[in-house]
């Protein structure tokens, strides 16, 4: 089966090919045979019931400085001239993402797109975890300082972060005395229009932020992320290191509960971050970790991501 790949992503100059998730797939699709087009979340346009993106063809290759190779750009239907969309773009989460979720909305009756648009829209990472609450340890969202100061007491140590943030940037730990969460509490009321989001705070962080992915709702690899010196944060973008990692009995239970929501949802590629038993985060925008967890497990996730695509090709 040849399949014509449509990567909609960031630019290709800016990814690190070593741990790029996204550059994994496109490499795993090239040697399938599959033909890949790589085009911006702001290529994409609408027109008389059709969704187009202008994009171009592209090969890869894991070559430092010399990783992709490009050809002249063409307009293509994402629903009659694609097999597969990969939406695969960082966030934020911002409107620009939501319209793009809305455009291959419509694309999707003819196309397999990873993940399902609808159910990007509807499932942000801080937002979707919520219908799981039993696994997630103390947790607020609030615009109101009375109120996080009242969870702070409650709780002594929290974390403080946008609810719409990635790769760990704006994570705040705020400690027993509670000294700084005023002027946060008013910066990030300045920044973002949303709520933020608290949660109690979990030391057994230090041992490590586990990354789990779940390929088509099933357990595909984890690795654990462990925070540098002098730095709470164990997101790898944050300068966390990783390690192999094995699930624990309550993590295999958290997989159980999700997966199949996970799966009905076409939620395909999914990475849950647990620390010490509690899950807090379910990512579905562009989740990340299969270098790390094929290079401690020697397995090939991305192989089996496109095995769990191609059967949805199949299928239609």
């Amino acid at each position: 089966m040849t399949l014509t790949v449509a990567v909609q992503m960031d630019p290709l100059e800016s990814i690190g090919i070593a741990g790029d998730s996204t550059f994994a797939l496109m490499l795993k699709a090239q040697e399938r045979g599959h033909r890949l087009f790589h085009y911006l979340a702001g290529d994409l346009s609408y027109e008389d019931g059709r969704v187009r993106a202008r994009a171009r063809p592209v090969t890869v290759q894991q070559v430092d400085g010399s990783h992709f190779r490009v050809g002249e750009p063409v307009t293509i239907d994402l629903g009659s001239e694609a097999d597969v969309v990969l939406m695969r773009q960082d966030p934020p989460f911002d409107i620009g993402y939501i319209t793009a979720t809305y455009l291959l909305e419509r694309v999707a009756r003819e196309t397999v797109v990873v993940n399902d648009p609808r159910s990007v829209r509807d499932a942000p990472e801080k937002l979707f975890v919520l219908d799981f609450a039993q696994f997630m340890p103390p947790t607020m969202i609030s615009r109101s300082l009375d109120e996080i100061r009242q969870f702070h007491a409650q709780h002594g140590e929290i974390v403080v972060k946008p609810l719409h943030g990635k790769a760990g940037e704006g994570v705040f730990r705020i400690d027993r005395t509670g000294t700084n969460l005023a002027a946060l509490a008013e910066l990030f009321g300045t920044i973002w229009k949303e709520p933020f989001i608290a949660q109690a705070f979990l030391p057994a962080v230090a041992e490590g932020d586990k990354r789990i992915v779940l390929v088509d709702g099933e357990f595909a690899g984890a690795i654990n992320r462990r925070p540098k010196q002098g730095e709470f944060r164990s997101n790898l973008a944050a300068g966390g290191s990783a390690e192999m990692a094995e699930l624990t009995d309550r993590e295999r239970e958290i997989c159980a509960a999700i997966g199949p929501e996970l799966k009905a949802r076409g939620l395909l590629f999914v990475g849950i971050d647990v620390i010490g038993g509690h899950m807090t985060e379910i990512n579905v925008t562009s989740p990340t970790g299969i270098v790390a967890i094929d290079r401690f497990n020697g397995t090939d996730t991305p192989g089996r991501i496109w095995d769990a695509i191609e059967a949805r090709v199949a299928a239609r």
